[in-house]
């Protein structure tokens, strides 16, 4: 798995965890729904740490709480 792709994941699993639509969670975060979006699919190939951190705000975490998951411990090498 690749960084884009496990950011996305856990955007999704943050969502779930607190029964939040996609849609929900960008207007707690201040961002267009399209943004979040992108973030989550095939768009957006490098999600800017802005929008993760307005992301983490409005699901009232820190950016520690959100990569501090299993899911970024083994991530492919992104220099190619």
């Amino acid at each position: 798995m690749n960084t884009k792709e496990a950011v996305a994941k856990r955007i999704i699993e943050l969502c779930r965890e607190r029964n939040l639509a996609i849609n929900a969670l960008a207007n707690e975060s201040g961002l267009p729904p399209s943004t979040v979006y992108s973030m989550l699919n095939e768009k957006s190939q490098n999600p800017g740490v802005v929008s993760i951190k307005k992301i983490c705000d409005g699901l009232d975490i820190s950016l520690r709480e959100f990569f501090d998951s299993e899911i970024f411990d083994s991530l492919e090498q992104e220099i190619k």
